[in-house]
């Protein structure tokens, strides 16, 4: 029965509420068979073991409305159950224009959290249709799904209350892309992996202190990422090749990171990696962990030992939003279906390419231009933004 064919039918509202247990689904349905009435509609809900189970059904023909309400609760009082039944006309009142999902982490998520959440959605003119837990553990991650307000104004207001509320709050329209595959391209030092890998060669190089100087002069704006680069490679001349796989050794992924690619490739999602690094190590990452993509800069090596020198086109902040499209196109994925994560400002360019872009534990500046951000150090979390459940990743044994 359509939409239109239920807006003016009579309906009742059947409620059961009580403890859970197998069965209550079935047995309702099967008391509701005996009057010939059609389902318009359905939604069950179970919390720490108590059942809500609602059944918006078309009225039974003639005077029989009366016998399914004696019938209902009598079958419920005999489960220990409690029933309610409202009478009423058509269906659920259809949802408003402007459509998405909010996702929301908390570590805590506090009940003031969610209220203030709740409250600036609806400042913006939203209703919350639904809501449901895509996790627990390691943090709680709910989704709201929100009608009446376009994507973009409630992305803006729900970012700017975020940080002042302390929970990450992703804002995605919804629509069937959200089922299509896609392609996520992620930095790597300090988001795919807990180090910065210059600093890994520095402290077998003993430059430790200079390649440090170096980069404070970058993030003071005295230095360009390509002559900040330069300048701490020089130091590393000399050094031998050998140092290449003791520094492989010492990478230390993220937290979720085995989970978070994993979980996204047996969904048929393409992975990928882009580096102001080196080669020499997103090459290992690449072939432990099965990326379909990756590149970075590459130490120049000659007769076995660090020139100083990097060899081939710089990937910096402009060249890895290219290398994002670049990895789109040869995946065949639109850009509107690509995810990147990242930390540093040398990946803005690319996560505002992107259709979603991900501040993993990012400075401030970087969490303000994303779409999104995720303070928690997992990097599994991003899973929830793109509304894959912990139970379904759990279940797929890919923890």
């Amino acid at each position: 029965m359509s939409a239109s064919q239920t807006s003016d039918v009579p309906t009742l509202l059947v409620k059961i509420f009580g403890k859970d247990r197998p069965g209550i689904t079935a047995g309702l349905f099967d008391t509701l068979a005996a009057y010939s009435v059609d389902v318009v509609d359905i939604e069950q809900v179970v919390t720490r073991g108590r059942i809500v189970l609602c059944a918006l059904v078309t009225q039974p023909a003639g005077s029989g409305e009366g016998e399914l309400r004696a019938t209902v609760h009598s079958w419920a009082d005999s489960l220990k159950l409690q029933a309610e039944i409202l009478s009423g006309t058509g269906d659920n009142r259809p949802r408003g224009s402007g459509r998405s999902h909010v996702t929301v982490l908390g570590h805590p998520l506090t009940a003031e959290s969610t209220a203030a959440i709740a409250s600036r959605i609806t400042a913006t003119g939203g209703n919350i249709d639904r809501i449901f837990r895509l996790a627990k553990y390691p943090v709680t991650a709910v989704e709201f799904a929100v009608s009446g307000v376009e994507t973009g104004p409630l992305r803006t207001e729900l970012a700017t209350a975020a940080s002042h509320i302390g929970v990450d709050v992703a804002v995605v329209s919804a629509g069937l892309h959200r089922r299509a595959q896609r392609l996520v391209v992620m930095d790597v030092d300090s988001t795919l992996i807990q180090d910065e890998v210059i600093e890994l060669f520095a402290a077998h190089a003993g430059c430790e202190a200079e390649v440090a100087e170096v980069t404070e002069r970058a993030m003071r704006g005295e230095l360009d990422f390509e002559q900040s680069l330069h300048a701490r490679v020089k130091l590393l001349a000399g050094l031998d090749a050998s140092v290449v796989d003791k520094v492989r050794s010492e990478v230390r992924l993220t937290p979720g990171a085995r989970t978070l690619i994993r979980t996204l490739k047996q969904l048929g999602y393409q992975v990928g990696v882009v580096s102001g690094g080196f080669t020499q190590v997103t090459d290992d990452l690449q072939e432990r962990l099965g990326l379909d993509f990756a590149s970075a800069n590459t130490l120049e090596i000659v007769d076995g030992r660090l020139t100083g020198r990097v060899t081939g086109e710089i990937v910096d902040r402009a060249g890895k939003a290219r290398l994002l499209r670049r990895f789109a196109a040869e995946a065949g994925v639109p850009l509107a279906q690509t995810v990147a994560i990242g930390d540093g400002a040398n990946d803005l360019d690319m996560l505002n390419a992107a259709g979603l872009g991900v501040a993993f534990n990012a400075k401030p500046v970087v969490r303000e231009a994303a779409h999104t951000a995720v303070n928690v150090p997992f990097l599994d979390a991003v899973l929830y933004l793109l509304g894959i459940t912990r139970e379904e990743v759990e279940a797929a044994g890919l923890t």
